[in-house]
């Protein structure tokens, strides 16, 4: 399972990085200790919008997800951390699962929906993606696309649709896909998408970068990577198609936050996370990356649509840490290896 998780990083493109940096911290203040899974540029500013607000330091070490729930599994009860910010659901769940996470205050988790959150009050939702089906419109009538994510092994899409096996959202939507429908019919799409000749690329950005040049029809992404990539080039022709009715091909993803159940500032620990949710920081978090802000009565930024009007589908988020495993076996055994 260790290495299962590593192997599912996400790519810098998601709002990870690969290096592990800290920031400084004032030798003579209290500071909590926070592990990032979402990189400085977007995490950082918030973090120093706490820090004046309550005059309490932070402390940050930067890396992907699962590269940080790891140290977390090592260091164990002697981790320095306080606070994990996470980009992949899998690795929060993959700590509840360990009992390595605290219980958030009733405050904290009544500021988002029990569908963002964990059951038991582990973790919380801070922004949430949507699966997509990216498409070129000089290349696509959308009104003759599929409304499942299923037919797009249909030989009418033979060599159409790109795909980034590696990345971290994907192997999510197939661990969702695989609890929702079942390991054979997961098995059977993945091998169906390859034997159509599915287009791989690296991650979610280079898919929408092909996509708009038309060197591939459309793909399998996350919703927020068309919307960065019109806000730099407004001409390009991108258009995001949202499988309907709770289809698994538009799964709803978040980021989220915990408090570690070893740290020794647990009230503090739950005050930055409620910071993450606090209107002023969702409000940023939605127009810097276009994701959905998940603290009840933040509204995304305007360009999106609403989730209510989407019917996106949604999942137990906890569980898809305890799938990786599988997951990356089935997408290697269809001909996906890295």
């Amino acid at each position: 399972m260790l290495l299962s998780l590593v192997t599912a990083c996400g790519s810098a493109a998601d709002g990870t990085t690969e290096a592990v940096e800290e920031s400084p911290v004032a030798d003579d203040a209290p500071a909590l200790t926070v592990y990032s899974g979402r990189s400085e540029e977007l995490v950082g500013p918030i973090l120093e919008e706490f820090t004046e607000a309550t005059g309490t330091e932070v402390e940050v070490r930067y890396a992907d997800s699962p590269e940080l729930a790891l140290l977390i599994e090592t260091e164990g009860e002697r981790t320095p951390a306080d606070v994990f910010v996470s980009q992949s659901p899998g690795a929060l769940g993959y700590l509840a699962g360990m009992d390595a996470l605290g219980t958030l205050s009733e405050d904290t988790l009544a500021l988002v929906d029990e569908q963002y959150r964990n059951a038991a009050g582990h973790w919380v939702g801070v922004t949430g993606r949507v699966r997509v089906l990216v498409v070129n419109t000089d290349l696509v009538d959308v009104a003759t696309l599929p409304t499942s994510v299923l037919d797009l092994t249909d030989p009418a899409y033979r060599g159409q649709v790109a795909l980034a096996p590696s990345n971290s959202s994907f192997q999510d939507f197939v661990t969702a896909f695989r609890e929702t429908q079942g390991d054979d019919v997961a098995a059977d799409w993945l091998a169906g998408m390859a034997a159509n000749d599915a287009q791989v690329y690296a991650d979610n950005t280079a898919i929408v970068t092909a996509v708009g040049r038309g060197e591939v029809p459309m793909g399998l992404t996350n919703h927020y990577y068309s919307y960065r990539a019109l806000a730099e080039e407004p001409d390009l022709p991108l258009e995001n198609v949202f499988f309907p009715d709770g289809d698994i091909g538009s799964l709803l993803i978040t980021t989220g936050a915990a408090q570690l159940a070893a740290s020794d500032q647990p009230e503090q620990a739950d005050e930055l996370i409620r910071f993450l949710l606090d209107e002023s920081a969702q409000t940023f978090f939605t127009e810097e990356t276009f994701e959905y802000p998940l603290a009840s009565d933040v509204q995304p930024a305007a360009d999106l649509p609403a989730l209510a009007s989407l019917g996106v589908a949604t999942f137990d988020l906890d569980d898809l840490g305890g799938g990786l495993s599988r997951t990356l076996e089935l997408i290697e055994d269809a001909g996906f290896a890295d």
